[in-house]
């Protein structure tokens, strides 16, 4: 089944549309922020800020094969190109000579940057950003808490306080306040909680839908939808979360996936093998996912952006700006951090059936070790891929393919 998903279809032509547009406010002399995609993107939702979110452009540029360009503008200013790629790339299109070249017609010079200083290297690329003229940089801080909720997934929709911690949430709530009277200052708009309240509830319809999607897929034999046309599908509404728009897209997503799980719909006809995708989406190879299928009936069912979408946003009850912080003052230990994003891996893990982990280790990675030997010590087998998912050079695709299939043969079919 090779026809792709017309959520899919119609997600991507809505952000080409979108992307024009916003190029077109920029040029005007709009507002325009570059936000990571673990920043608190609610509040320039509610104040009518147009926002390009910085990991999305690196994807755009490597799907387009313009990453090795980009990395080389880097290299030429005396920058480094292999060290946290996927958030330096955006930063090299503030140096493209020829922007009308670029991807989709280039990035617009953003006048604004927010990002979590989640550690030195990241903190240097946006104190870069800093440095360009006619934009400013607005940091929030990574903070940690000794004490680690079991089961986080089933707390953070109700019980965030206690999953996330008091003194976490006092000082996001803090920055957040911050950054509102930054972003009035800057901009001369006007931040109203009414509007916001209405964003944070238009976040939580749609993520009560891509919970059910997932669920959807969990329980589905065999696997309806390849997981490539899952990620736009779930991953183009995200960055537009907080609209009417985006929470349509996602129950749009949702009975799509019904209608095949209805229908019998195989991506594999012969399924013999559930695969799960740890690590971000490989851009340089997108057609990657789809290898393994015929050659050894199996699919990839499992990627991070569904799942933590279902697992990850939905917050209710309390003051809606603390509800805010809650959802990214915890965010990346949700991914990265054990025990936090171990024992969820292993949920997920076990909840979609899966008979083997593909696990993407990037140079970046952060408690890549332990989330491997949880899936392993829960009896589930996983290869290691050290690879960067948007800078090529890190990788041969050819020898991704063998690793994987002999992998395949001698550990996940062993038995059959």
């Amino acid at each position: 089944m090779n026809a792709r998903l017309s959520s899919a279809s119609a997600a991507t032509a809505y952000q080409r549309q979108w992307f024009a547009d916003l190029r077109k406010e920029a040029a005007q002399g709009g507002d325009l922020a570059l936000v990571n995609a673990d920043a608190p993107q609610e509040i320039f939702r509610t104040m009518g800020i147009p926002y390009v979110v910085n990991q999305w452009w690196a994807s755009i540029v490597t799907a387009k094969r313009r990453a090795q360009d980009y990395l080389g503008l880097l290299r030429e200013r005396g920058y480094p190109d292999d060290s946290e790629q996927y958030s330096s790339i955006p930063l090299a299109s503030a140096f493209d000579p020829d922007p009308a070249d670029a991807p989709w017609g280039g990035l617009p010079r953003p006048s604004i940057v927010l990002a979590e200083t989640t550690g030195d290297v990241s903190r240097k690329i946006f104190d870069i950003w800093d440095t360009q003229p006619g934009v400013s940089f607005y940091p929030l801080e990574s903070a940690a808490e000794n004490d680690v909720p079991t089961r986080w997934w089933e707390l953070m929709p109700r019980d965030w306080e206690q999953a996330v911690g008091s003194d976490r949430l006092d000082l996001m709530t803090g920055e957040l306040e911050g950054l509102i009277r930054f972003l009035e200052q800057t901009t001369g708009r006007v931040f109203s909680e009414t509007r916001f309240a209405e964003v944070m509830d238009l976040v939580n319809e749609q993520q009560e839908w891509n919970r059910r999607t997932r669920d959807l897929i969990a329980r589905a034999r065999p696997c309806p939808l390849p997981v490539n046309d899952s990620i736009p599908s779930v991953m183009i509404p995200q960055w537009h979360r907080g609209t009417v728009w985006a929470r349509d897209a996602a129950r749009a997503f949702h009975d799509e996936v019904a209608d095949r799980v209805s229908a019998g719909t195989a991506v594999c006809p012969g399924e013999r093998a559930r695969l799960m995708w740890i690590g971000r989406g490989l851009w340089f190879d997108l057609d990657f996912y789809r290898r393994f299928e015929e050659s050894h009936g199996a699919v990839f069912v499992w990627s991070m952006y569904l799942a933590i979408a279902a697992d990850g946003y939905l917050r209710y009850g309390g003051d809606p700006l603390r509800a805010l912080a809650a959802r990214f003052a915890a965010f990346s230990d949700q991914l990265y951090t054990p025990p936090w994003s171990a024992e969820w891996y292993v949920k997920e893990a076990r909840h979609h059936g899966v008979d083997g982990v593909v696990h993407l280790v990037s140079e970046d990675a952060r408690g890549s070790y332990f989330t491997t030997r949880a899936l392993e010590a829960a009896g589930i087998p996983v290869l290691e891929l050290h690879a960067d998912n948007v800078d090529a050079r890190s990788a041969d695709g050819d020898a991704l393919t063998r690793t994987v299939g002999d992998w395949l043969e001698r550990r996940v079919h062993a038995g059959d």
